[in-house]
């Protein structure tokens, strides 16, 4: 009775939803602060060229997309450790990162060094990573079915569009839309998203839980090992799983086309189209209160249409959106500045989407792994999402910021010269539309959706009962598209590979 309660998984309910997601109120929301605001903060207020800014961007997304991947790897292989089994081994992360939190004001302290503001950005990008990257596998930790996890990525991206539009409109709310932005206004915005990210998490730790080990199951899943070069075999072995390199792509190409747009939108806004900081705040709060509405959209959508033509569609919006905005910039244009708002409403229906799709789809790649791998490794798969991630964003970025210095960009300038002004539109447009034309095509051949899932888990379930004959018929093409591997290399062609005891605490292998 005891080991059948044991087994049994823990329920979730309404709140269980909310207090995975809203944690998010930091993954997007400092994204979204930092995003929307840094390099105009470093550029306007503190003196740096668009080169220096562009370039701590730049430097610290490559360390930590180098640091990210590490934390990854730790938290799929110490779950033996006396700290990952008082905390858990994802949730102690979130735990010991709650006193680094105040970093995150740091950041928007005016009149400092170019190294104050390096080693600030660097440190706080340490931290992110520590949380998102443990946080970012709860989801399939706390259950295996198909359509709750899509509720988990649905809660999580909708509160994270409730704090990406706080981002947005934070500054105007702060200066009351009549008076221009000081340093001031982002060091309170700073301070104000802190206290925000210290209650989020620390409910996401108090209200989840991780996955129990079953020790009656003898074909239960390999515990990662651990190992300084072990990190960099796991990530080559990621990325032999078809559906992952498929995913990768998707990703890249909407959250790239999503990074650019905002670092360029406020100096679109305000030295392009001649508004003001309230104004680019206001565009900003537009387009994320209409992703909050499209995020809630595509919870459903992307379980009917299945990821890959959800992906396009939205993908689609967001490119209509952004050639719009651009056009409003042409000469004898006859547009009013207003009518960037419904344009931004327009961009902000594909960013819902762009934003929501991956981290639904993400939750299902650590399952394709095991049929190859026998291990649960969540944490990597994140580690090397957010390294590639990070990586392309971080040089696109830095693109950017030559783009605009090449142009004449005058740091601390009310206005701008011309060349910089078409430095800004080439930025807006050119960057964003190649990302996106580069993830609708990769969404073509994805085809990880909920029959696929269930096929899956299906084989999975009976290797683990210890049936390991190869899959036949629709299950091996379905499982061989998703993986990329032939069905005699998957678990059920590894039966001499020894298995670690279930429960044992050094990992000991026993003839499988």
């Amino acid at each position: 009775m005891n080991a059948q309660a044991a087994r049994a998984p823990r329920r979730i309910r309404p709140h269980t939803y909310l207090a995975y997601g809203i944690t998010d109120l930091f993954g997007s929301g400092a994204m979204a602060v930092i995003g929307g605001w840094i390099l105009f903060f470093y550029t306007s207020f503190c003196g740096l060229s668009a080169v220096e800014a562009t370039s701590i961007f730049a430097i610290a997304r490559i360390l930590d997309a180098v640091g990210g991947t590490f934390i990854g790897h730790v938290s799929d292989t110490i779950g033996n450790s006396r700290l990952a089994r008082r905390f858990g081994r994802r949730r102690m992360f979130l735990l010991f990162s709650l006193p680094l939190m105040p970093s995150f004001a740091l950041m928007w302290v005016s009149g400092q060094s170019y190294l104050y503001y390096l080693a600030t950005y660097v440190f706080f990008e340490v931290v992110y990573a520590a949380v998102l990257i443990p946080y970012e596998t709860l989801a399939a930790e706390m259950s295996d079915d198909y359509r709750t996890r899509a509720r988990f990525a649905g809660a999580r991206i909708l509160t994270g569009q409730a704090a990406v539009f706080l981002a947005s409109m934070l500054p105007r709310l702060i200066t009351g839309g009549t008076k221009d932005a000081t340093a001031d206004t982002f060091l309170l915005m700073g301070g104000i998203f802190t206290l925000i990210f210290i209650g989020a998490i620390l409910t996401t730790y108090l209200f989840t839980w991780e996955r129990e080990p079953n020790e009656s199951d003898t074909a239960a899943p390999l515990p990662a090992p651990f190992g300084p070069m072990q990190i960099f075999r796991n990530i080559a072995l990621t990325l032999r799983i078809r559906a992952f390199r498929l995913h990768l792509g998707m990703y890249l190409g909407g959250f790239t086309a999503n990074d650019v747009l905002i670092a360029v939108l406020s100096y679109y806004v305000v030295f392009v189209l001649g508004g003001n900081v309230a104004t680019a705040s206001t565009v900003l709060g537009v387009m994320t209160a209409t992703q909050f509405v499209s995020a809630a959209a595509f919870v459903h959508l992307t379980v009917r249409l299945h990821p890959g033509p959800a992906f396009r569609l939205a993908a689609s919006f967001y490119a209509v959106g952004i050639v719009l905005m651009a056009a409003l910039a042409l000469p004898g244009f006859p547009a009013p500045l207003w009518w960037i708002y419904p344009i931004a409403m327009c961009a902000g229906i594909g960013r819902g989407g762009l934003v929501y799709i991956p981290w639904n789809t993400y939750n299902y790649v650590a399952d394709v792994d095991e049929i190859v791998s026998t291990q649960r490794r969540e944490g990597i798969f994140a580690g090397v999402m957010t390294m590639v991630r990070k990586a392309v964003g971080a040089f696109a970025v830095m693109l950017v910021g030559l783009l605009l210095e090449a142009g004449g960009f005058q740091s601390s300038a009310p206005t701008q010269p011309h060349g910089a002004q078409l430095a800004i539109i080439a930025g807006l447009t050119l960057f964003p539309l190649l990302a996106l034309a580069f993830g609708m095509r990769i969404a073509r051949r994805f085809r990880l959706n909920e029959h696929t899932h269930s096929v899956l888990m299906a084989e999975i379930a009976r290797f683990r009962a210890g049936d390991r004959r190869p899959p036949t018929g629709e299950a091996a093409a379905i499982v061989r598209d998703l993986t990329g591997q032939p069905p005699e290399k998957l678990w059920a062609g590894r039966l001499d590979m020894p298995r670690a005891a279930p429960g044992h605490p050094d990992g000991a292998a026993i003839a499988g």
